[in-house]
């Protein structure tokens, strides 16, 4: 046995426990990020912007696309996201540095901006 092996050896699980730790960390919805929205919802019901037309309401994704709305997978290109209404936006932490939250077909998602990959979903969080 070469004497560099144990060494070798020994750098490589070093390694792997650090790669573990950092894949580890995610970015996520607070508790009181989802109690906060969810909430918002409940009073406010899907059509929380006045401003919105009850006639051009948008169709539900077809179900291809709907089950990629998931965690680790990008949004689909040219999905349609919506911003949450900015008095809920008021009543949330900010977001963290590089990450923005939008609303795509009924779920709320925590999306990074460089890449529009699905960090976290909240299903169903806005009525429709």
């Amino acid at each position: 046995m070469s004497p560099r092996l144990p060494s070798l050896c020994l750098m490589a699980v070093l390694l792997a426990v650090n790669t573990v730790a950092v894949a580890g960390t995610s970015v996520v919805f607070s508790k009181d990020e989802i109690s906060i929205i969810t909430d918002y919802y409940q009073h406010h019901g899907g059509d929380a912007d006045a401003g919105k037309d009850k006639k051009n309401k948008a169709k539900p994704l077809p179900p291809g696309i709907a089950k990629n709305l998931a965690r680790g997978k990008p949004l689909p290109p040219g999905i349609a996201k919506q911003q949450l209404p900015s008095d809920l936006m008021r009543q949330l932490p900010p977001v963290k540095p590089g990450y923005e939250r939008v609303v795509v077909d009924g779920r709320v998602l925590l999306v990074e901006v460089a890449t529009q990959v699905i960090h976290d979903v909240l299903m169903d969080a806005v009525f429709r």
